[in-house]
């Protein structure tokens, strides 16, 4: 798999269903070779962009499944989450 066929693709977190986001970047081990964590921005707010909250780092032990279109994640669930 290319790197550029993770992107844009949808991350929903098992524990609760939800749909995090897209994948907008990832973290590379450059020594490696290997995929560190997938990235994907914090929501933002008034109109996309006053009171953005920071991004997820999902890191790469934490993908349950890689499927054609969405990207199952093993994400802790916070208690009073606004996502």
């Amino acid at each position: 798999m290319r790197i550029n066929e993770l992107r844009d693709r949808d991350v929903v977190n098992v524990n609760d269903g939800k749909r995090l986001g897209v994948i907008h970047d990832l973290d590379i081990d450059l020594e490696n070779g290997s995929i560190k964590a997938l990235i994907i921005p914090g929501a933002g707010g008034f109109m996309g962009v006053l009171g953005r909250r920071q991004d997820l780092v999902i890191p790469w032990k934490q993908i349950v499944k890689v499927g054609v279109d969405t990207i199952l994640v093993d994400y802790p669930v916070e208690i009073n989450s606004e996502r």
